[in-house]
């Protein structure tokens, strides 16, 4: 009956949004059923009938307040509703009583009639769940005594230094007066008891009384004595307490100290800028002062309008027409001297305008700098990762810097970031071991100078392959032609003799016969699971296949002569082959895709279109075979993005082996984890 329950309070839970009142956005109380079957709370229909009723009788217009009843109403006044609420209530004789508003829920407009609220129905069921539901909040969110017998009483406080939470008659028995207990630390009922020492996170049992300088976390003795800080420099829990509460002062107090200085600096040019423009100023009013005086004395003291009103008063005409003409040039000179007057110093202050873009543009820039150790940076092209991921990176000042940390974390498929986990490095790269198949890492890098540490590189984003990968070599005794392929003695990569087997071959040429393929395969084959491995083809191949054979079909190429054979007549995926459309279906114990002049071939299947340059992709710099053998599945990956490029089914009934093809000049480098020496490698690490 426990379990009966426990599913009926998930069931309340989960109802919640049901309960919830369209007018108020709050559960329900008292609801009652609308005529359009709705519900709503009876305080919430009284609030909107008194709503439209004010918006009628006040505004005169019905549209007014057409979007509120979506809105949480003012609460009127409870006079108001009572007398809303009354049958037959009504303001005056010449206004009618409102009864239809619009429903909350649907917009459609309600219709009381006669009768208003009083001829709605109470929503009883709806009222009984929502009380269940309140309870069951209650008792989800109230923490109960601890120490209680059956059934628990509600707690009303909580001790720190016990970690339970006591009801009033619990406390008083267990922290009695003039007891130890009786000085313990309490708050108000909490599940949140943060323990008074702290225990290190590896070492539960160890309390926490040291601090890592290099990694800058609080550690436990055993950290430092046989731990993963057994070679980091430490201090003391007060000293790094103390240093770094300090630092954040003396860190803000530096900051304050340049943005003082950049202050000063502003204040000093503002101050050189205002006095340049008032002494300008003041050179241009001088100026102006002494060109105004000028005209003004001319003006005043020549008299020439006096004089010409004076002549004006001459009656002689013989004396006023000796005397007119001097008067004329004299008033014309005047004039043509006023017309050409100028301004005896500029009145724009245009040249005075400060350009600040340049300089609000490095104030934008402003930012922290690491302290004189530059920031090292991961080298993309030489970082690698598989089952491990060996990250490298450069520093300017490789000597300078005294060691750094790696960093690294996980991102999961929703973009979550986990935790970062990090490892000292002495060097310029570092391996990384033992991570998740198909999942993206973040890698990051910093350099440490005695106690100083630069800010962190820029993030480098890997893909891990799909499944864990296969290790192998090339097998030079089963089907392995030396005439016509050399292979290394480490038996990681494999040339073709470019134009040799061209040559052993020619007089069949004259008779209508192909250059034959030359097959090499891995020396351990696969019987179950999955397995990936990787490897490169060199852009100067002429012609290369590459994928996965069963043990049965690689006796059968390898047993038939290889100079009759024609790569047309052989059937691989589909493509260069003239039954490809007859392949589509069937499973068979092989893929092979083929590779060359710098291009990926990706073969024809009935889901994809088939038009030649969609088929034909750029060469990837490494690429990547994923073989799931219980699935029968095959798949080809471009390394450098981890994507899949071409993905069919394979019949995996015998043994697969990793198997290669080549014609004319061309070679193949396994990647080096996949080789067989990779586990020495990865053991010296």
């Amino acid at each position: 009956m426990e379990g009966d329950g426990s599913d009926s309070l998930v069931t309340i839970r989960n109802i919640e949004r049901e309960l919830i009142c369209p007018a108020c956005k709050e559960l329900f109380t008292h609801p009652l059923i609308l005529p359009c079957q709705h519900s709503i709370c009876h305080k919430c229909v009284k609030e909107l009938l008194l709503t439209v009723d004010d918006s009628f009788n006040d505004v005169g217009s019905d549209n007014s307040n057409q979007s509120s009843p979506r809105l949480r109403l003012p609460s009127p006044s409870v006079d108001k509703i009572d007398r809303i609420s009354r049958p037959g209530w009504k303001r005056n004789s010449l206004t009618p009583r409102t009864t239809t508003f619009p429903c909350p829920g649907c917009e459609h407009d309600v219709d009381l009639g006669e009768r208003g609220i009083s001829g709605l129905f109470r929503n009883f069921t709806l009222e009984t769940i929502v009380e269940r539901y309140r309870q069951a909040a209650r008792a989800a969110t109230a923490i109960m005594c601890d120490l209680c017998k059956p059934p628990p009483q509600e707690s009303t406080k909580s001790c720190l230094d016990c970690s339970a939470s006591y009801c009033n008659e619990c406390f008083k028995i267990y922290h009695p007066w003039g007891t130890v207990k009786a000085q313990h630390e309490y708050v108000g009922p909490t599940t949140n008891f943060r323990p008074k020492i702290l225990m290190c996170p590896e070492h539960e049992t160890e309390r926490i009384n040291m601090y890592c300088e290099l990694c800058r976390r609080p550690v436990c003795h055993l950290c430092k004595l046989g731990g993963n800080h057994s070679n980091h420099r430490v201090t003391t829990m007060s000293s790094a307490y103390k240093t770094l509460k300090c630092n954040g002062e003396r860190a803000k107090e530096e900051a304050i100290t340049h943005f003082e200085k950049l202050f000063e600096v502003l204040e000093e040019r503002k101050s050189s800028v205002l006095k340049a423009i008032d002494a300008s100023k003041k050179l241009r009013l001088d100026k102006f002062q002494t060109q105004m005086e000028e005209y003004q004395g001319l003006l005043e003291n020549s008299g020439l309008v006096g004089y010409a009103q004076e002549v004006l008063k001459e009656t002689d005409q013989s004396c006023f027409v000796q005397t007119a003409k001097q008067l004329h040039l004299r008033i014309q000179k005047a004039t043509e001297s006023l017309k050409s007057f100028r301004p005896a110093a500029q009145t724009s202050f245009e040249d005075y305008v400060v350009n600040t873009s340049k300089q609000t543009e490095l104030l934008g820039e402003l930012s922290f700098f690491s302290s004189g150790v530059d920031v090292p940076e991961i080298n993309e092209e030489e970082s690698r990762v598989y089952n491990n991921a060996l990250i490298s990176w450069h520093h300017p000042e490789k000597d300078k810097a005294d060691s750094y940390v790696l960093e690294y974390r996980k991102i999961n498929r929703d973009e979550e970031m986990l935790s970062w986990n990090e490892t000292e490095v002495c060097g310029t790269s570092k391996m990384i071991s033992e991570l998740d198949n198909n999942c993206n890492y973040a890698f990051r890098v910093r350099a440490y100078k005695g106690s100083i540490c630069s800010p962190c590189s820029r993030e480098l984003i890997l893909h891990t392959p799909p499944a864990p990968v296969f290790s192998f070599l090339f097998d030079e005794k089963c089907g392995y032609n030396n005439e016509h392929l050399l292979l290394n003695l480490k038996r990681d990569r494999v040339e073709s003799r470019a134009g040799f087997n061209l040559l052993l071959s020619a007089d069949r040429i004259q008779v209508g016969y192909y250059t034959s393929l030359d097959y090499i395969i891995g020396d351990t084959g696969i019987t179950k699971g999955k397995h990936f491995w990787a490897f490169r083809v060199e852009p100067y191949s002429y012609l290369v296949k590459v994928g996965v054979a069963s043990s049965d079909k690689l006796q059968e190429w390898l047993r038939s002569p290889r100079d009759a054979v024609s790569p047309r007549y052989e059937q691989d995926s589909g493509h260069d082959s003239g039954s490809e459309d007859a392949s589509f279906d069937s499973s068979q114990p092989f893929t092979l895709v083929t590779i060359g002049m710098k291009k990926f071939f990706i073969p024809k299947s009935p889901t994809s279109s088939n038009e030649p340059e969609n088929r034909v992709l750029p060469m990837p710099t490494t690429i990547g075979i994923f073989l799931d053998y219980d699935k029968g599945k095959v798949g080809f990956y471009d390394m450098d993005h981890m994507k899949c490029l071409y993905e069919r089914q394979v019949d995996c009934s015998h043994t697969m082996y990793p198997a290669f093809a080549l014609m004319g000049s061309g070679g193949i480098q396994l990647e080096e984890p996949i080789t067989a020496k990779y586990l020495e490698y990865q053991k010296d690490m």
